[in-house]
């Protein structure tokens, strides 16, 4: 069965509005890199947009109604989207969920030493990553660190051109014999991943003597001078060591986007596109970005916390009433699409796909049956009777799409959110955009793609 590639919908001078999203989402992925960053941007947007904050409509006692646009966050790394439809939430939601925490380097809460006059910070990788990817490269501090008075001081270090930028270092190709003799897996350990900070010793006379970690001591001295950072501020920290940059063009047709944090972002940027677009729809649309899927889903910005189910609670219970019942009925009768990337087909590695089922750079919108690894384990496997009716939304609307696996059938796998939210007995499938170098510190996806999610993702939302 052949997918047409869906740049021939879009022949030379009728791209605009492709590369326009494109660019769009370039910024966003280049602003936000982690998931405060994230949700902070889009709670932003969608103020402008006309949403209201749950936590302001509880206190007003304002009643929820029927073309309202509500938003709620937990802890600053979780987002839900509300656009209230025209039948009763009990009739289901049309529910777009992804994730968007990325693979990264996190700062351990004692991260700072000295060793041989050179200041370095502790880390420890977040999510699945091949660990020598992450050497060499010019890395940036993001997050934040809050003060025991509950000041909350935002971090982010060497993304401006003035900035300092920080690395990993490795050992040279001369003295490398034994390292090029191991297992990929074990060429760069986990707890050789130390931030290289700094390098000039401490100069005060009168305090040399206090100065036995000299390089140490400048590197906080200048953290105190410039951010009023204490040495044990770092143990209410939240740092995340990332790619420094700015994501760039792909190519000579720049038909494609460079950039860090594609999984998941390139599935929940057009996820949030569609639902500030769909407008007011039969049934409830929701956006809902969450954290912690690279490690599980776990913790309460993860899928697996109640957050969203209480959520949705307070809605119903702010349009009229709490009812056990009518929360069950709204659950189990939404639709989810489980926004989630696949991984592209790339002729250099093509002995661990199938060609008949697997996701190609402009064929579209991809939709994964399954996940999960070898026999299914982990997936949810969706029902045929549901992509059927997905096939007929995305054909009337002209929406290029595809369908994938996660590579040959003993090769590995991965799983997504869906599982969690298919346990509301919901209809659920993943969906997502294809990703080239998918968990490395700069992945590539394809602008026509990114496109088409945003349009699948708003007919969906329309028509389920």
């Amino acid at each position: 069965m052949e997918r047409k590639n869906a740049w021939k919908k879009y022949p030379e001078g009728k791209r605009e509005k492709v590369f326009a999203f494109g660019e769009s989402y370039k910024k966003f992925i280049s602003d936000c890199k982690t998931e405060r960053e994230c949700v902070t941007e889009l709670i932003a947007q969608a103020k402008e947009a006309g949403f209201e904050d749950l936590k302001e409509i509880i206190a007003s006692g304002k009643k929820i109604q029927t073309g309202d646009k509500i938003y709620a966050e937990n802890m600053g790394k979780l987002l839900a989207l509300f656009v209230i439809g025209k039948e009763p939430l009990e009739k289901g939601m049309n529910i777009l969920g992804a994730h968007i925490d990325s693979p990264r380097l996190d700062l351990k809460q004692v991260p700072l030493y000295e060793d041989t006059e050179l200041a370095l910070l502790d880390t420890h990788y977040y999510g699945g990553v091949k660990k020598y990817q992450w050497v060499t490269l010019p890395l940036a501090l993001h997050g934040v660190i809050v003060k025991k008075d509950g000041t909350k001081v935002v971090v982010n270090i060497g993304e401006k051109e003035e900035d300092p930028v920080f690395g990993v270092s490795d050992l040279l190709i001369h003295l490398a014999g034994e390292q090029m003799e191991k297992k990929a897996a074990k060429v760069i350990e986990g707890e050789n991943l130390d931030v290289l900070v700094g390098s000039i010793p401490f100069e005060n006379e009168e305090e040399k003597e206090k100065a036995k970690e000299a390089v140490k001591t400048n590197v906080l001295n200048i953290l105190k001078e410039q951010y009023n950072i204490e040495e044990e501020d770092f143990l209410s920290a939240e740092i995340e060591v990332v790619p420094a940059g700015k994501a760039r063009d792909y190519g000579f047709d720049r038909s494609m986007i460079m950039g860090y944090g594609h999984d998941d972002r390139v599935c929940a940027y057009p996820s949030f596109a569609a639902i500030l677009g769909a407008g007011v729809c039969e049934k409830t649309s929701v956006c809902l970005l969450v954290d912690k899927e690279e490690i599980g889903s776990v913790g309460a910005t993860g899928m697996q916390s109640k957050f969203f189910a209480y959520t949705v609670g307070e809605i119903l219970n702010g349009m009229g009433g709490y009812d056990q019942i009518i929360f069950q009925r709204a659950m189990s009768n939404s639709q989810v699409l489980s926004s989630d990337v696949s991984a592209a087909y790339d002729p250099l590695y093509a002995s661990v796909m199938e060609k008949k089922n697997c996701a190609y750079f402009g064929n579209g919108l991809v939709f994964n049956k399954y996940t999960g690894s070898r026999g299914k384990g982990g997936s949810n496997d969706a029902n045929p009777e549901y992509m059927a009716k997905l096939r007929k939304i995305m054909d009337e609307n002209e929406v290029s799409f595809q369908t994938s696996e996660l590579g040959k059938v003993d090769q590995g796998g991965g799983g997504t959110i869906a599982y969690i939210l298919a346990n509301y007995n919901m209809s659920v499938i993943d969906s997502g955009v294809a990703v080239l170098n998918m968990h490395a510190p700069w992945e590539i996806i394809s602008k026509v793609d990114l496109y088409e999610a945003k349009l699948g993702y708003t007919a969906f939302l329309k028509e389920a």
